[in-house]
Order: structure tokens, then sequence, then C-alpha cells
């Protein structure tokens, strides 16, 4: 019985380490985070220049 424990500890053990090696779901979970950071940076962006860009339009046509 013990025989059989340790055979099936062994089994669990080495398929666990084989889980934790991979490195796709790394990969993709970088991507995302990069993905995610970038999208914050763009609406930021957009946000800053949109509020200016409405003035400027403002202004154009205030003066017209």
């Amino acid at each position: 019985m013990t025989n059989f424990m340790t055979e099936q500890y062994v089994k669990f053990t080495s398929r666990l380490a084989s889980l934790l090696k991979r490195e796709e779901g790394q990969t993709l979970v970088e991507y995302a985070l990069l993905l995610v950071l970038i999208a914050i940076v763009v609406i930021a962006a957009v946000t800053l220049v949109g509020k200016k860009a409405n003035n400027v339009f403002c202004e154009i046509g205030g003066t017209l």
C-alpha cells in the first residue's frame, strides 16, 4: 500500500511541476497586463488632449 501511495505522489508532483514550468500562460498574462497599461495611457492622453482640443475649437467658434 505504501508503494502505491508513493507512486501516486510522484505522479502528482511531476504533473504539478510540468504545469508550473509551462510559460504559455505567463506570456498571455504579460501581454494582457501590457495591453491594460497601454489602454490606460491612451485613455488618459485622449482625455487630456480632448479637453484642450475642445477649448481650442470653442475659442475658434467664438472668434468666428
